[in-house]
């Protein structure tokens, strides 16, 4: 892979280069925020290490103005562990968040897990069952042609279900990926959202697609369960 390094502490710059260089990798460095702008919006790069605190422009402005134009993977590097820098980063765009000291090993890591990512094709957005459409990166729902209008939680609620075609989701992992919280059985939370769901997405319909598997969870399938 291609990458740059965006680092003004010499040996830290150093260390990157040459454990990145030894393992097979191309990297350019910069030692300021401008330089490093500059190189990551008139090179091409597969990934970008991205330094917090730099001269000229501190890795936030770097990081605003790169998405302005491209959307290469930055992961950015910084000796500040505090939650909202880690917000902070991953809400401007950065694709990972590291804090140094950071072990080389699992540097190494996350960069083959984004070469893995980049290797594979990308995948439709729009998922299909029967009449229905989940665009996932409009937002948008659609079943026989007519727009559905969801809220944000049904709306996740349903990709959720789409992302997983076919396959039965348990009421614990849609707790956690749609609610962000643990799931607690004494609670029927999950049951009123699919039951909402299929007020607007199954009753108007012949065909049902939100299946029930008693004890376990939900699927979306055209099939019946």
């Amino acid at each position: 892979m291609r990458l740059l390094s965006i680092e003004d502490e010499p040996a830290t710059a150093a260390y990157l280069h040459k454990g990145l260089t030894e393992h097979g990798h191309v990297v350019d460095t910069a030692q300021d925020g401008i330089e490093g702008l500059h190189l990551a919006t008139s090179g091409r790069y597969d990934l970008i290490l991205l330094d917090v605190s730099l001269p000229g422009a501190d890795g936030w402005q770097v990081l605003e103005s790169l998405r302005a134009h491209r959307h290469t993977p930055v992961f950015m590097l910084s000796g500040h562990d505090q939650v909202e820098d880690r917000v902070r980063g991953l809400q401007l765009g950065a694709d990972d968040y590291l804090v140094k000291p950071f072990a080389f090993a699992e540097l190494l890591a996350r960069i083959q897990v984004v070469a893995r990512r980049a290797a594979q094709p990308v995948a439709d957005p729009v998922v299909r069952v029967a009449d229905l459409e989940v665009d996932s990166a409009r937002r948008l729902v659609r079943r026989a042609g007519k727009h559905l209008a969801l809220t944000t939680k049904e709306f996740a609620l349903l990709d959720y279900l789409a992302r997983h075609l076919g396959q039965v989701v348990s009421r614990t992992l849609i707790a956690e990926n749609c609610w962000d919280m643990h799931f607690d059985s004494d609670t029927n939370v999950i049951d009123v959202a699919v039951r909402r769901l299929r007020a607007k997405v199954d009753d108007p319909f012949i065909d049902k697609l939100i299946h029930t598997i008693r004890g376990v969870g939900y699927v979306l399938d055209s099939r019946p369960a």
